[in-house]
């Protein structure tokens, strides 16, 4: 069956990941050295698929200004979803452009061009067709009953001991499910996709699982930024690589596995990675140490700091002699704590330290905050608030 679209849903904020997300949607947040969304649309466009929808809401004008109306020659349409009222209805609002079979996905996940293949070969006449991979826990996403290549059950964040597959977020849908989408109940204020697939199994349709070996990462946590950079360096997704535009002193040293994307210039005697992403026109001072870390554009790491297991947002001013020790660490986010995490601190966009800064491993520290020389950082610093030494 031939499928040349796709609709991308990207219409989320992210807030497990405030405050990155203040200022722009998860989407694009940095993988590697580049927004989640466009490696999307990179495997998306490597599977043959042509033509793309995009259901944009939180932040939308970022998105729709980074990529405009085309991208790697493939047509880009826009959507907007006005409130977040869950995924089914992100997937509603597009349906005006969806005249028959369909790929949709997640704009906040990392999607193998395998799995998109492998969904699209194997959709018949079903409703739905999605894509399954093995994993050993299933954690807070999607797991999925099979018998005989057929969906039984969809669950979210299972915890009973039946043998689950991981619901990768990749589906072949038919503009047939649009009507289920429209006698769908609310569920806590959202029409979620996967309601619509069990509503489905529950009249009796049939949904076709299919299985893939493909990668599929996603972020749900800042910390996990980390982590997803490694995984796209030991996939080879994200080369180990200087730009040309970039510059490195002789004195310094880029320890592999390394990005250093454009307009960089790292200083003499500084030492960057491994483990280690560099976004546009950042730049490391001389005799700084940044490992372990993403690090996002136009950012700063002053002369003799020292920054591991650190995610910064656009901006970040790290003064001088400033240290960020690594973690693992303890973190609370929202109203959750979470042990041992590999974080040494997260930055967002725009904070600013006056140099002699000392972090404590788990620090977060809100957008546009200012720290005194000096000070000692620790727990959750909120927007716009000033650290004093």
């Amino acid at each position: 069956m031939s499928v040349s679209s796709a609709v991308v849903l990207a219409a989320g904020e992210g807030v497990r990941l405030r405050p990155l997300t203040r200022n722009r949607p998860k989407p694009m947040l940095p993988a590697g050295t580049r927004p989640v969304l466009e490696h999307v649309f990179d495997q998306l466009i490597d599977a043959g698929l042509g033509s793309i929808t995009v259901v944009v809401g939180y932040r939308g004008d970022r998105i729709r200004s980074h990529f405009g109306s085309t991208y790697r020659d493939a047509e880009l349409t826009y959507v907007e979803q006005h409130h977040q009222l869950g995924t089914a209805h992100a997937l509603a609002v597009a349906a005006p452009v969806v005249d028959g079979p369909t790929v949709v996905v997640n704009g906040d996940q990392l999607v193998d061009r395998r799995i998109v293949e492998a969904v699209v070969a194997g959709h018949d006449a079903s409703p739905v067709t999605l894509g399954v991979l093995e994993r050993q826990a299933i954690g807070e996403y999607g797991g999925v009953l099979l018998e005989n290549g057929a969906v039984s059950e969809l669950v979210e964040n299972p915890t009973d001991e039946r043998p689950y597959r991981l619901n990768a977020g990749v589906y072949v849908v038919e503009p047939s499910l649009f009507e289920t989408i429209e006698r769908l109940e609310p569920v806590d204020g959202e029409l979620s996709l996967v309601d619509a697939i069990n509503a489905l199994l529950a009249a009796g349709e049939s949904v076709r699982g299919v299985r893939s070996d493909g990668y599929w990462l996603d972020a749900t946590y800042p910390w996990d930024l980390l982590d997803v950079s490694r995984s796209l360096f030991d996939a080879g997704i994200v080369q180990d690589a200087v730009a040309e535009s970039a510059t490195v002193h002789e004195s310094a040293v880029v320890l592999s596995p390394t990005v250093v994307d454009r307009g960089c210039e790292i200083g003499p005697g500084a030492v960057v990675g491994p483990d280690t992403c560099l976004g546009e026109n950042v730049t490391i001072g001389s005799n700084a140490v940044v490992k372990r870390s993403v690090i996002d554009a136009e950012t700063r790491i002053g002369p003799n700091a020292t920054v591991d297991d650190c995610v910064t947002g656009v901006g970040v001013d790290v003064g001088h002699g400033s240290i960020v020790p690594g973690g693992p660490s303890d973190v609370r986010v929202g109203d959750r704590f979470f042990e041992g995490e590999p974080i040494g601190a997260l930055l967002a966009d725009r904070v600013t330290d006056r140099g002699g800064v000392t972090y404590v491993p788990g620090t977060i520290v809100g957008a546009a905050a200012e720290i005194d020389a000096g000070a000692v950082v620790h727990g959750t610093i909120p927007a716009d608030a000033e650290v004093r030494s």
